[in-house]
């Protein structure tokens, strides 16, 4: 899908490198559809990559690992500022970010589901955004929490045991939810903040236990075993 979308929205232009491409990119323009459609590509292309037994980057897991690389495709391409050190201190917060969560609750959707996965690189990826475009710290912490919080209880149901279907896609889910909390944290006030960051990592490790194993990358339960597909249809 990723290949395909690529395509359609180059709209035959030519490129021969990763600079031609992105420059291809550039000249379609800003508008908001085309650059969801970006951030939805840039997600897709490298959990597809994942499902295809490629080589990728944890960012914190490999079944999450478009998100991160999404948004910071997005800050590269369509945001001004770009420069090879805002790239190191955009995943130096990132990571960050994650260890919080890894040190604060979990970040394997065996035991939180996949608010600790895609939940997770959401906030991760909205804290490091919101960093290179000039966010104050608490900006920074106020968009983690943010992303975080709209993806508590989230479930890890991966239809035939296999980290594609519905995968894949929350990856670009998780990207537009990490650009939408960064928007929100850079035009709001954290003094008037009522959940803290520490929160909703409480919050997400509760929410964690009580959680039935069936949501818990078990495939026992939701879209796992009421989408009646086979492994070769995957």
């Amino acid at each position: 899908r990723a290949q395909k979308l690529n395509q359609r929205l180059i709209a035959g232009q030519t490129y021969t490198d990763y600079d031609s491409w992105v420059l291809a990119i550039r000249n379609g323009g800003n508008g908001f559809n085309y650059i969801l459609d970006w951030v939805s590509c840039f997600a897709l292309a490298v959990n597809e990559e994942n499902a295809a037994f490629g080589r990728v980057v944890t960012a914190p897991t490999n079944g999450a690992a478009g998100v991160i690389p999404a948004v910071l495709q997005y800050f590269i391409t369509f945001c001004d500022g770009y420069s090879d050190e805002k790239i190191i201190q955009f995943i130096a917060c990132a990571s960050e970010v994650g260890s919080i969560f890894k040190k604060g609750a979990t970040i394997s959707a065996a035991m939180g589901g996949c608010q600790a996965e895609i939940g997770v690189s959401s906030a991760m990826a909205a804290a490091a955004l919101t960093e290179v475009l000039g966010g104050s710290q608490r900006q920074v912490l106020m968009a983690a929490e943010i992303a975080m919080e709209h993806h508590l209880g989230l479930t890890c149901d991966p239809i035939g045991g296999l980290v594609q279907i519905p995968c894949i896609e929350r990856n670009t889910m998780g990207a537009i939810k990490a650009i939408t909390a960064s928007q929100l944290a850079l035009q709001s006030n954290p003094d008037k903040a009522k959940v803290s960051l520490d929160a909703v990592v409480n919050t997400m490790w509760e929410t964690a236990l009580d959680m039935n194993s069936k949501y818990k990358e078990t495939s026992d339960g939701g879209l796992a075993t009421n989408i009646p597909l086979s492994l070769p249809e995957c």
